[in-house]
């Protein structure tokens, strides 16, 4: 039998996700063709996933300044000034593809790598958050992958010691075939004590340390910038294994190696491992580098030098040092007991330089690699809008009790305590409010003083779905609204763009209209990007995912006794409406769930109103004037609603005007439900404010009671609302 025919260079570039114009182009840029070592560090520093190619054109209209933003995109994670000579250090990031190769895997690294993204600039974690998307409930996969991925961000977040405060779960059929797992990791350092990842000078040790480099991951980037069809699961060994106690060994070390005094520059190995590291060290720097891959700590024998440069194996770091400090650095690694070595050095060559076994296996121009890879204007069609829904043309309830016990039963809906029981969210002691307590934002306390850090993730998939434009403005208006509600200032916001492959005109609309819509928020709610992932190709034979711009959000209280949440409505207190209800019906879960539709256009946006409105709710919390607030999102008033009155264990009895449907679950924007003994002061705020309010009623009893239609038992509501995620998973209720 004959061997089969050696694969051309052109062959291997098309399988690492080069198309042939590209590796044409790397060929110009060298002026020969690469070999084997050059050509998986081009595929890898030009996937999507690493150089932004398709997306960059338009993330630069992002605002990324203000008076509190310290670093903005462009570092390993934004960083804003919180006062007192400290700063806040965060990040969102994607492990999508991974996650559904190997769930377990895919999310606990999907963990470890966005800490290591907030630690490798000077800040110790004190909060995660995730946000998830799976696919329909009754899809065959779809019950394996959320156990896996629930239990992967909780193995690894326990573990290493770090609270899960906050996220978002929701199902939906479009994500059958590309779940999405977003982690967002937030940090707090000294505002004088930021590391950044630029190489100052030529002549400087290169140093490796954490665990070894082993064959796990290997194309993990480019993997994550390729659509996916029915070999997906063959893609196992590209997915990344995690280790928590090492993660934590290496926060540890890291953050004494940062006192120590002894880092120059320092970034983590993380998509693209070494060559990632290596390349944007060198080329944020303007210098040269030069690696001795035979020093490079390895766990497995005979690794080539393109497994080692491509390798995704999960907690490591790479520090340049000041000169003749690196045996401070070696007692630090041998205390936590770190692997660790000096591999190479910075030159003045401009180059990457590789070395192994004797022999130069890679001498390339960095320029190509850091800042000249190829960039995309793609074309693009503009979505076709979906006209506004007039209540008078849907279907109205025939059961106004049954409509709602099966709103608060539904997969997006339903509560999620199964799923965050299982994460420590208590950890570190600093923790106001979680998933478990009833606020619209985690809130963890800043050692020191009186202030604490909200931070929240939103978005509303199918909004963006109908109108991207209006559908990325509400996202971060949520966010707003979320950090608004529970007494906090929203400073900025971090982002992941998932979405399907660019390179079809519709998903590039999506793209486009949804960073403009976004864009527009940020500039009039003064919220502005500061770090962010984009996830493209999230599709199956064509399948796009829902377009889902997820928006993590941070801001600050400056004192955390005067805050707020859904949790401490009293009997006796005056339910009131801030906000105005015209009943948007469009892209609603109402539409959803009880019509079985999904069509027609989002709520609009105004982002005067909501800044008005937001403002005069804060002002009120500050004040101490209220304490129990819930924004209106998912569900409307009556969503709203329900989780107070379950969370505060009290009933409540409303009248309210027009159509009682209609009121109940139209999905307005820029609305708040406060509980408070005194309604005359908000009232007045809102009228201040040039803002709607009204008074709803009033709480008690067991039951949510609106005539003429609703009388609903807290009880059967608590089943309905606890009962679906346990049973689904195959557990029995609490």
């Amino acid at each position: 039998m004959s061997a089969a025919p050696a694969k051309s260079l052109a062959d291997k570039a098309a399988e690492y996700g080069l198309k042939p114009d590209e590796y044409q182009l790397i060929v110009r840029r060298l002026n020969r063709e690469p070999n084997d070592v050059e050509l998986g560090v081009f595929s890898v520093m030009w996937s999507e996933h690493c150089s932004y190619k398709s997306s960059r054109k338009h993330l630069g209209k992002f605002p990324t300044t203000g008076p509190r933003v310290i670093c903005g995109p462009g570092e390993n994670a934004g960083v804003i000034n919180i006062g007192d000579g400290q700063a806040c250090i965060f990040k969102m990031e994607s492990h999508n593809h991974p996650s559904y190769i190997e769930p377990y895997q895919g999310a606990a690294t999907g963990v470890g790598g966005i800490m290591r993204d907030v630690f490798t600039m000077g800040a110790r974690p004190v909060a995660l958050l995730n946000a998830l998307r799976f696919g329909d409930p009754s899809h065959p996969k779809t019950r394996r992958l959320v156990s896996g991925v629930v239990a992967g961000i909780g193995g690894y977040g326990n573990c290493v010691g770090v609270p899960t405060v906050a996220g978002e779960t929701n199902f939906h059929r479009g994500y059958d075939g590309n779940i999405l797992v977003n982690a967002m990791c937030v940090g707090l350092a000294d505002a004088d004590k930021i590391f950044y990842s630029a190489a100052p000078s030529a002549g400087l040790p290169v140093v490796y340390f954490g665990s070894k480099t082993g064959r796990d991951g290997i194309h993990g980037a480019t993997m994550a910038s390729a659509e996916f069809s029915e070999d997906a699961e063959e893609k196992r060994p590209t997915v990344q294994v995690g280790d928590p106690f090492a993660e934590k060994l290496l926060i540890e070390a890291t953050l004494e190696l940062m006192a120590s005094g002894a880092v120059a520059a320092i970034q983590d190995m993380g998509a693209a491992g070494l060559t990632s590291s290596s390349v944007e060290m060198a080329g944020k720097g303007g210098v040269g580098i030069e690696l001795d891959l035979d020093a490079v700590p390895q766990r497995e024998e005979g690794m080539s030098a393109y497994e080692m440069m491509l390798s995704e194996s999960q907690e490591r770091m790479l520090a340049i040092l000041k000169p003749g400090r690196e045996a401070d650095g070696y007692r630090i690694f041998q205390k936590w007991g770190l692997d660790a070595a000096t591999i190479g050095w910075t030159t003045d060559t401009g180059r990457l330089v590789l070395r192994h076994r004797g022999e130069t296996v890679a001498d390339v121009p960095l320029a190509p690699l850091f800042d000249d890879a190829p960039l995309y204007d793609r074309p693009w069609t503009a979505p076709e809008p979906q006209p506004r829904l007039d209540p008078a043309d849907l279907p109205t309830p025939d059961d106004l009790k049954a409509a709602v016990l099966k709103l608060m039963a539904a997969p997006d809906m339903a509560s999620k305590r199964w799923l965050w029981e299982q994460y420590d969210r208590h950890v570190m002691a600093d923790t106001l409010e979680d998933s478990a307590t009833g606020a619209d934002a985690g809130i963890v306390r800043v050692h020191g003083g009186r202030k604490a850090l909200a931070m929240t993730s939103d978005v509303t998939p199918r909004y963006v779905q109908n109108d991207p434009y209006e559908g990325g403005k509400q996202a971060v208006a949520e966010a707003w609204r979320n950090l608004t509600a529970v007494g906090a200032d929203p400073i900025a916001i971090t982002d992941n763009l998932n979405f399907g492959n660019p390179e079809r005109p519709q998903i590039m609309g999506q793209i486009v209209r949804a960073i403009e819509g976004m864009a527009e928020a940020c500039r009039e709610l003064d919220f502005p990007v500061v770090s962010g992932n984009v996830s493209l190709y999230n599709e199956t034979n064509g399948s796009a995912i829902p377009p889902t711009p997820t928006v993590g959000g941070v801001g600050l209280i400056p004192d955390y006794a005067r805050r707020a949440d859904f949790s401490s409505m009293q009997a006796g207190d005056v339910l009131v409406l801030v906000g105005a209800t015209r009943g948007e019906l469009g892209a609603s879960m109402y539409l959803r769930e009880i019509a079985g539709r999904e069509d027609g256009a989002p709520p609009p946006v105004d982002l005067a109103l909501e800044r008005r409105t937001g403002d005069a709710i804060r002002g009120l919390i500050r004040a101490g004037q209220v304490r129990t607030v819930h924004d209106l999102s998912d569900g409307g008033l009556i969503a709203a609603l329900c989780e107070m009155c379950l969370a505060s264990g009290i009933g409540c009895e409303l009248r309210l005007d027009g159509q009682l449907w209609v009121q109940l679950f139209a999905e307005d924007q820029a609305r708040y439900l406060v509980a408070t003994p005194d309604p005359a002061v908000v009232l007045a705020a809102a009228e201040a404010a040039g803002v709607p309010a009204a008074i709803l009623g009033d709480a008690g009893g067991e039951a949510i009671v609106i005539p003429p239609g609703l009388n609903l038992p807290l009880a059967e509501l608590r089943t309905a609302h606890e009962g679906w995620l346990p049973g689904f998973m195959g557990e029995p209720a609490t």
